[in-house]
């Protein structure tokens, strides 16, 4: 399995469309927790002003993308009213989102840049405008696949310096990445992933964290306590769970999550609850 569809598979990244239509006037939208939104302009011009009070003009098809938490405000031209589709996008509340925090808080691309993000714009816009059956479900599917198509233009284009999908995108960090998310129970030493990426383990280690943004050994247990997470939450017992991601039993598990957690998994789950 690839890179990108390994870490949606473990995290909650979903799309819910909140407006489709003309905007007219000024519209806020606030910065809530463990929520995104993008907007995908149409026809139309706007200006957006984001919450350090800068403004930019958007006069052609494009999409406006705030993968965290940002509050900003949409203000549509009375005489060329804009025609949006708005989402919100919606991440797991118990833990935050590395894809999300990976990215600028605010990314934008012509939809003429990406025949792909075109295409799928084409496809949300054609159902967001015309009344049909099954339309609600139709449009959130697309956004969806939408939301999966910036990803991609993301990883393609090397957009991303630091962080997890600039790891994603590096050719080697990415083969390591890819063999710890799919195996977080392996013995996985320094030696071992240099030895992976074939490069020394000094090299190794300092292109991985320049990459990436943490050393292999805080990311490996970061994942692991991912991993775990998601197991304690299918109700798994918690010596399974430790056993699932590379730890000989419950008690080392519970040292790990009170390190960087402060509570024990079973008072995680208690508080998830």
């Amino acid at each position: 399995m690839d890179q990108l569809s390994v870490i949606l598979q473990r995290f909650s990244m979903n799309t819910e469309v909140f407006f489709t239509g003309n905007l007219c006037g000024i519209s806020h939208f606030n910065k809530e927790p463990n929520r995104g939104h993008l907007h995908l302009l149409l026809s139309g011009e706007l200006t957006l002003i984001d919450e350090e009070g800068k403004s930019r003009l958007v006069n052609e098809p494009t999409v406006l993308f705030f993968p965290t938490p940002h509050a900003h405000r949409i203000i549509g031209n009375e005489d060329n009213p804009p025609e949006l589709v708005c989402a919100n996008i919606i991440y797991n509340e118990s833990s935050s989102n590395p894809i999300a925090n990976a990215l600028p808080s605010m990314m934008s691309f012509k939809l003429s840049d990406d025949e792909r993000l075109k295409q799928t714009a084409d496809w949300l816009f054609e159902e967001a405008f015309h009344e049909r059956s099954g339309q609600l479900p139709m449009i959130n599917s697309l956004t969806n696949i939408f939301l999966i198509h910036v990803l991609r233009h993301v990883l393609d284009n090397n957009i991303m310096q630091h962080g997890l999908l600039a790891g994603l995108a590096h050719p080697q960090v990415s083969i390591v990445l890819l063999a710890i998310h799919k195996a977080p129970e392996q013995p996985w030493g320094l030696e071992e992933m240099a030895e992976l990426a074939i490069m020394s383990r000094s090299k190794f280690a300092d292109i991985f964290k320049r990459t990436v943004g943490q050393s292999p050994g805080d990311y490996l247990i970061d994942w692991r306590i991912i991993v775990a997470k998601d197991l304690l939450k299918k109700d798994k017992p918690v010596a399974l769970v430790a056993n699932a991601v590379g730890y000989e039993n419950g008690s080392a598990l519970a040292r790990v999550f009170r390190k960087k957690l402060g509570i024990s998994p079973k008072q995680w789950v208690e508080q998830t609850r």
